[in-house]
């Protein structure tokens, strides 16, 4: 009767440690969800950073200076090229983002306006080396539609 007894409370502690495994689980899936968020506002900080400051430039609120707005161009350049489409993983559309669920319901056409990203904070990193504040300007205004082409379908 003793070994029966073993038998059952032994069952009964890997039930609840099962239970509490499981809900650990959550709690870490919860968690990376959380850090996924966290991540990925914090790469459209940085980007969103460096674009306010190089327009603050070209629109006089700020002394124009080749040498910043290169650096800036260099950092949105950075960050860009950064993976921040694991910040987006599914189920990340919950909690305090601005992201719409349109981003999981069209996928592709969101990865295709990060590769336009890219490419012209690329192009715009490149062209700032050179100083001319003209095309500077004209390089912004292209990175800056791809910025607002993403905003407008996919974040509110």
């Amino acid at each position: 009767m003793q070994k029966g007894k073993r038998v059952g409370m032994g069952l009964i502690s890997m039930s609840m440690l099962a239970g509490l495994t499981g809900l650990g689980s959550q709690a870490v899936f919860a968690g990376e969800l959380e850090r996924a968020l966290e991540y990925r506002q914090g790469v459209m900080n940085v980007m969103g950073w460096n674009m306010k400051s190089m327009g603050d430039m070209m629109k006089g609120k700020k002394a124009y200076d080749s040498d910043a707005f290169a650096k800036h161009a260099a950092d949105l350049a950075k960050a860009a090229s950064l993976d921040v489409l694991s910040g987006f993983p599914e189920g990340s559309d919950e909690g305090e983002t601005d992201a719409r669920v349109d981003i999981w319901l069209d996928f592709d056409d969101f990865k295709l306006k990060l590769e336009e990203l890219r490419e012209a904070s690329q192009s715009l990193s490149e062209v700032a080396a050179a100083g001319d504040k003209a095309a500077n300007g004209d390089a912004l205004g292209k990175t800056g539609k791809t910025c607002k082409a993403c905003h407008d379908s996919y974040k509110d």
